[in-house]
C-alpha cells in the first residue's frame, strides 16, 4: 500500500467490428492485465460490436508499466479463442493528473496522444478535464487479428494516504 499512487478506473465501453471466431458470430469479453493484476469484463453473446460498459479498476504503483488488453471469444467446450490484443501506456495521462488542473473549464483538452507505430491507438486520443477530473478517451486497434477496435475511457482516483507523484 505504501507504493500505491492511486487507482485507474478503466471504463470498457464497446468493441467495434470484432473478428468472427465461431460460425457466424462471437461471444467476446475483454481481459485487462497490468503486472500481476488481471481483470475481466462480462461476456456478450453473439455480437461483433458488443457494448460492455464495464468499469474495471487497477491499482497503480508503477506508472510506466504497460497495460495489456486482450479480447477473447468465450467457448463452452474448448479453450477460449483469441480475438486480438492491444497495449497502452498511461504516462501522458499520469502527467496530466500531476498538473492538478482544478478550475479549468469543463471539456478542456489538456493534451493529445497521436497514433503511432509505438502504440495501438486507432485515432488521436484526447486527455481532457471533465466534471472535476482528468479523463482520457481512447480507441485501440487490436493486433494479431484481421480486424477490430475497443473503445475505453480512463479516470484517475486519488486514494487518501497514497504516495504522491
Amino acid at each position: 500500500m505504501e507504493n500505491l499512487l492511486g487507482l485507474l478506473r478503466i471504463h470498457v465501453e464497446r468493441g467495434v467490428n470484432l473478428a468472427i471466431r465461431d460460425v457466424v458470430s462471437s461471444d467476446p469479453y475483454v481481459v485487462i492485465k497490468m503486472g500481476k493484476q488481471k481483470l475481466k469484463t462480462k461476456v456478450i453473446k453473439k455480437n461483433l460490436n458488443p457494448e460492455w460498459n464495464d468499469d474495471l479498476t487497477l491499482s497503480i504503483s508503477d506508472p510506466h508499466a504497460p497495460i495489456h488488453l486482450h479480447v477473447y471469444d468465450k467457448d463452452t467446450f474448448s479453450l477460449d479463442d483469441k480475438m486480438g490484443d492491444a497495449e497502452f501506456y498511461i504516462g501522458p495521462f499520469i502527467e496530466a493528473v500531476k498538473m492538478r488542473l482544478a478550475g479549468l473549464p469543463n471539456n478542456t483538452i489538456v493534451t493529445k496522444v497521436l497514433p503511432s507505430r509505438q502504440n495501438c491507438f486507432a485515432e488521436e486520443s484526447h486527455i481532457v478535464w471533465k466534471d472535476g477530473k482528468v479523463v482520457q478517451n481512447m480507441v485501440l486497434r487490436l493486433r494479431n487479428v484481421e480486424c477490430g477496435e475497443v473503445e475505453l475511457q480512463l479516470y484517475w482516483i486519488d486514494i487518501p494516504g497514497s504516495r504522491h507523484f
